[in-house]
């Protein structure tokens, strides 16, 4: 039988399909087909696709109960310090994993620097990692940056539209400015140390960089130095947001290279990076063009 956590907080339970995809049996396309074919029951009775779990009900493929294949690993929001690595190498005694001392073994979803703060994922489940860190599949990370010296329009429009760093232009990101000195910014894109490279390719020193949310996740009150599992509610989220994402480049490509968002207070880039050598039968549409682009700009520095 499933377990009950995931129901949490929810009281009118939930939908049949994601049920039965967040419990790690298959994907929410595969558990509509079950569904639609009449192989699902809940407490004996043959499911709808209109039916939602709640708590205590059980739940049954085939016959068979269904067993949260991913109730037995570990998910945690982490509030990383200053002066801690993001590796696991056990001959950095700074290192994340030393610092929290998790009797299970657990290693972060990405880097964030050593002079960096803020929010860190750790899991011992591999298979989302690649899912999450795959900039293809472009999942947000919002940073809070402090710079040295006051911030113009032309720097803000030059790190929304792309900077040059690492043999590569940054793909489009989205920043406001919060203070004299002070802005947020958003990046669907993982380049090593790449906030503090695109303020110095920009004349600009950071002196402070934390990191304040990934996708859904957020740090909200956690403090520094302390860390949470992530709740029910927030991994049934982030299953539904990486259930189509792609664990390799080729597989990720095929997403949209522009995201719609309504998150105006951001500013968009003026324009798509031009690409060089670009031949007549690239320019079928701006569509295309834009997905050249992000495909040639994506691969680079991965």
């Amino acid at each position: 039988m499933m377990e009950d956590e995931q129901l949490e907080n929810k009281n009118d339970g939930i939908q049949i399909n994601k049920f039965v995809s967040n419990s790690g049996y298959c994907s929410r396309r595969e558990a509509d087909k079950l569904v639609e074919e009449g192989r699902v029951t809940i407490n004996g009775n043959v499911a709808l696709a209109s039916n939602r779990v709640k708590r205590g009900d059980k739940v049954a493929v085939d016959d068979e109960y269904i067993k949260n294949k991913k109730s037995d690993f570990l998910y945690i929001v982490f509030n990383k310090p200053t002066g801690i690595t993001s590796t696991t190498d056990p001959s950095d005694k700074s290192n994340i994993i030393y610092y929290i001392n998790h009797p299970k073994r657990i290693f972060p979803i990405g880097r964030l620097d050593k002079d960096s703060e803020g929010l860190i994922l750790l899991t011992d489940d591999g298979d989302i990692v690649n899912k999450i860190l795959r900039a293809g599949n472009r999942h947000e990370k919002e940073y809070v940056v402090t710079v040295d010296k006051p911030i113009t329009g032309d720097f803000l429009r030059n790190m929304s539209n792309g900077v040059k760093i690492l043999e590569t232009i940054t793909q489009p990101c989205r920043i406001r400015q919060v203070g004299n000195k002070k802005f947020h910014i958003i990046l669907t894109q993982g380049l090593n140390r790449q906030i503090r490279r695109m303020c110095e390719a920009l004349h600009y020193k950071v002196e402070s960089l934390k990191r304040i949310r990934i996708m859904h996740i957020s740090l909200e009150n956690l403090p520094v130095g302390k860390w949470r599992k992530l709740l029910p509610q927030e991994l049934a989220e982030l299953n539904d947001k990486i259930e189509f994402s792609g664990k390799t480049e080729d597989a990720s490509l095929k997403k949209e290279y522009v995201k719609k968002t309504k998150d105006q207070p951001f500013s968009k880039p003026d324009k798509k990076p031009k690409e060089n050598n670009t031949s007549n039968r690239d320019k079928k549409s701006k569509k295309t063009t834009a997905y050249s682009s992000y495909k040639k700009n994506g691969k680079k520095g991965k």
